[in-house]
């Protein structure tokens, strides 16, 4: 053993020692042959024996889903119960393929055989058809996939090379930011946030009084799905959206024909860039810091805080780390997704606090959300 090691060990707490005396024990084969035979322990046993299992074979459960899905499976039996014939017809597979595909959906309830030869939806599978947005990340996720085919090259790799995920989030990749001063190809992630943002939407529309301010100005607005889910909660509010150059007439041709022009204004530009417009008294940021290094988001925090006036105020939504409940969604899921995108982290509640009040930024609060795992939420006060 090293000094190194030595030092480290005259420093652990208890909690530490603990768990280190917790691992040999639940790593010990004797114990783990003990506690399957016996009685009292055993279901818990059972339950961490299945829930290991899970993590070895999660990839093989995704892509069960994504076969469902891109199928038109689960579109098929959304409404009705089919025969086995009229998924053979429908899928294009082999009967034995198509009999492989219903039993394993099966097993993970999106798919169910309430009588024989009779398939439908499944617990799991029916929920997943009213929500546009997870079904878009299903088949967004090809991408995330070829990305981690290689997980410890990935790991390895310096996060300026690029991925399929840095391209398809343009503004992601250094490549594109360096060389081109031209349109980034912001159409197909301005479609899938499009998708996705109800579900982020419905989560702070519920639990924030949006009409107490006058104008709101929404950074990084894409479209304008987030506009249009508070204008339908807060009528007399004003609205401005800052993005892209190219990105813009996108939002203008969706949202100019249901706004006066007095009620809607458009800033094109780059957060990364450009000031951030004035005279607004809430400003919102929906998943864009955790898409951003540190560096980017130490820079524009203070830019927001000098464009709010006296008393104003910065929203921000997006999925946070250690969000208790939601840990893998924050630290696994977005903490390996961010990496292959190249840029960002997921960031927890107190770090963006921080970094807030390191920007100026004096009270800050957390906006209650029904679902966590979506979103969390934090006010900050000037």
């Amino acid at each position: 053993m090293s000094e190194d090691e030595d030092s480290l060990r005259e420093t652990l707490t208890w909690k530490s020692r603990w768990v280190m005396k917790r691992n040999r024990i639940l790593g010990s084969k004797g114990f783990q042959r003990w506690a399957s035979r016996t009685p009292i322990v055993r279901a818990i046993a059972r339950r961490r024996a299945s829930a290991q299992f899970d993590m070895i074979a999660g990839f093989i459960y995704s892509q069960i889903l994504v076969t469902i899905v891109e199928s038109g499976l689960l579109e098929f039996l959304q409404s009705d119960v089919r025969s086995f014939a009229d998924i053979v017809q429908k899928t294009g597979f082999s009967a034995a393929a198509t009999d492989r595909l219903l039993r394993a959906g099966q097993s993970l309830d999106l798919i169910e055989s309430p009588q024989e030869g009779v398939w439908t939806l499944g617990e799991a599978g029916a929920p997943l058809t009213a929500n546009a947005g997870a079904i878009a990340m299903i088949r967004h996720h090809h991408l995330l996939y070829r990305d981690l085919a290689d997980p410890l090259s990935l790991l390895h790799a310096d996060r300026t090379e690029e991925t399929g995920l840095s391209e398809f989030w343009s503004y992601a990749s250094k490549a594109k930011n360096k060389s081109q001063s031209g349109p980034t190809g912001t159409t197909d992630y301005s479609q899938l946030m499009a998708a996705t943002q109800p579900m982020v939407s419905e989560q702070i529309c519920d639990g924030y009084d949006f009409s107490q301010h006058k104008k709101m100005l929404d950074i990084g607005g894409g479209s304008g799905g987030f506009i249009l889910a508070v204008a339908a909660i807060a009528p007399d509010l004003h609205f401005g959206l800052f993005d892209l150059p190219d990105v813009i007439p996108q939002a203008q041709t969706r949202l100019q024909p249901l706004f006066l022009a007095e009620r809607m204004a458009f800033h094109s530009g780059s957060f990364k860039a450009d000031p951030v417009p004035e005279n607004y008294d809430l400003i919102t940021l929906i998943r864009i810091l955790h898409d951003h290094d540190d560096n980017v988001v130490s820079a524009l925090l203070p830019k927001i805080y000098q464009a709010l006036p006296a008393g104003g105020r910065l929203m921000i939504v997006e999925p946070m780390a250690e969000t208790k409940g939601a840990e893998k969604m924050g630290d696994a899921y977005f903490g390996f997704y961010l990496w292959a995108m190249r840029s960002g982290r997921p960031r927890s509640f107190s770090e963006n606090r921080q970094m807030l009040l390191n920007a100026g930024f004096s009270a800050v609060r957390e906006v209650k959300t029904n679902l966590p795992i979506i979103t969390k939420a934090l006010v900050a006060d000037k």
